[in-house]
């Protein structure tokens, strides 16, 4: 083994960045100003909702932007509640208690990681007001009963989809079914724009309503020039972001594919071990953003020891998300229920496979190699 002055780290996710990207973010810095200033933005925006099949995309500066405005939109307040998975960034649960109102944590599916349909149910009471259904590490929830869930009680169903372009269920991409859709494009993602991200809807009302929030509460149409309807929000995405969104949201089948490769490459390497990765049911892809590995319940792993290795070796290897409930339980806005034992479980016994694009065969092998020793001794 080479030393390790010698060694170059392998980050745990990283951007495929091209000349179409430069390009674009050169002219968009040279030219995109004055009548041109939204032409990337614009070209962006067209793009995502016709990729996405959706009617109406607005780009923004962050997921979490799209989803404040979206449940601005929803008119959730103080009090209400929101139901969504325990395991899941804070991101999404931030713009629910920036707006006054109450999360509900709920626990996930042993198998996709996402929502239990039946604890969405159980969970609904008269101050519901919506269902944030996130699509974690690709995975996709069971669309198709939360939905129904939503329908029958009247309860809009909000996508996070900030983790799951490329994943589709039963012909439908994630993101495009709910009320509306948020997704991610930070350097993280599958797709980047450095920071920034992209609210999706197929309802003409709240279309309108979210473009007039993102623009300080100036409505479109307003003739009188700087008039603001309402107090809205500053949750725009700029152009030069938008120009490399563009190029690579043109890119997005190689990017997703590659994703997928990278993804069965590991699996190949691992297939023996007592493990479970992520899923992909029958009619659905998975976008397969960040390749993830749950060790089973019965063998002795100490993850800690592997991310000690990990980091001896430059590697930067992720922990899977803890808990909101564990993190945030002595926050009396929040509610928390008895036992979410799926969520409190896989936190400990799970963890994230470093997937840039520019990972090689051989480090694949290597990074295998060092969790075949934490998990077989």
């Amino acid at each position: 083994m080479s030393n390790k002055k010698d060694k170059i780290k392998i980050q745990y996710t990283q951007p495929w960045i091209t000349e179409l990207e430069i390009q674009y973010a050169s002219d968009a810095a040279a030219n995109g100003w004055g009548d041109q200033c939204y032409e990337y933005i614009t070209r962006f925006e067209e793009a995502f909702k016709a990729h996405l099949g959706v009617k109406y995309a607005i780009a923004t500066s962050s997921c979490t932007g799209a989803l404040h405005m979206g449940m601005h939109a929803l008119q959730i307040g103080a009090g209400d509640e929101v139901i969504m998975a325990d395991t899941n960034w804070i991101a999404t649960v931030a713009p629910i208690v920036h707006l006054g109102a109450i999360p509900v944590f709920i626990d996930i599916l042993p198998d996709s990681w996402c929502l239990d349909p039946q604890q969405v149910e159980d969970a609904i009471s008269k101050k519901t007001k919506a269902i944030v259904a996130v699509h974690l590490y690709g995975n996709l929830c069971n669309m198709d009963e939360i939905l129904a869930i939503g329908d029958r009680y009247g309860i809009p169903v909000i996508e996070d989809a900030a983790e799951a372009i490329g994943s589709i269920y039963r012909g439908k991409r994630a993101g495009s079914m709910g009320r509306f859709g948020a997704f991610s494009f930070h350097g993280t993602k599958t797709i980047t724009t450095g920071e920034g991200g992209m609210f999706v809807t197929n309802d003409d009302d709240m279309y309108e309503q979210v473009l007039t929030l993102s623009n300080h509460g100036r409505a479109r149409g307003e003739k009188k020039q700087f008039w603001p309807e309402i107090i809205g929000y500053k949750y725009k995405m700029s152009n030069i972001q938008a120009a490399i969104g563009l190029a690579q949201i043109q890119r997005i089948e190689l990017l997703v594919n590659t994703k997928k490769e990278i993804f069965k490459a590991y699996e190949k390497e691992l297939k023996f071990l007592p493990i479970t990765m992520n899923p992909e049911p029958a009619g659905c892809k998975n976008g397969y953003w960040m390749p993830t590995v749950v060790v089973l319940d019965d063998i002795r792993f100490n993850r800690e020891n592997l991310l000690k290795l990990c980091t001896a070796n430059d590697i930067d290897m992720r922990v899977f998300f803890w808990p909101l409930s564990l993190a945030l339980m002595d926050k009396a806005r929040f509610l928390t229920p008895q036992e979410n034992k799926f969520s409190n479980k896989i936190s400990k016994r799970a963890f994230n496979l470093p997937s840039p694009y520019s990972i090689s065969s051989e480090q694949i092998h290597l990074i295998s190699q060092l969790i075949i020793q934490s998990i077989i001794r």
